[in-house]
């Protein structure tokens, strides 16, 4: 996957994080807001090669889980990865993706990462 910022574009946080990483990130990373341009299954997958996992890119956060009334603990990398396609919530935000490394969530260690690789 190209150099990305994945976002919600409603997210203060997504916003915050955005503004931090600065004139770098704006000229080197394409915005990809979520809800108006989901990602696609090839496109998760890819995600999945540079993190490791599904379960590392699931964001148990979403408001969704209590919802849906879903038992995170039970899943496998299957559900982890069907639950991010379904609904964008799904997904740990922000995803940035800089020259093969990936930065996932609004961590201080993501975000310093992030603007280490840019």
């Amino acid at each position: 996957m190209d150099n990305v910022f994945i976002h919600l574009g409603t997210c203060n946080t997504c916003k915050k994080i955005w503004q931090q990483l600065g004139a770098k990130a704006q000229k080197k990373l394409t915005q990809r807001e979520l809800k108006s341009a989901p990602l696609k299954p090839g496109e998760v997958d890819a995600l999945k090669k540079l993190a490791g996992s599904y379960e590392a890119l699931f964001s148990r956060r979403s408001q969704q889980i209590k919802k849906l009334g879903l038992d995170v603990k039970s899943f496998g990398e299957k559900d982890f990865r069907k639950y991010i396609l379904e609904h964008y919530s799904f997904l740990k935000r922000p995803v940035v993706v800089v020259d093969g490394n990936i930065f996932i969530g609004n961590a201080k260690a993501a975000v310093d990462g992030a603007k280490a690789a840019l």
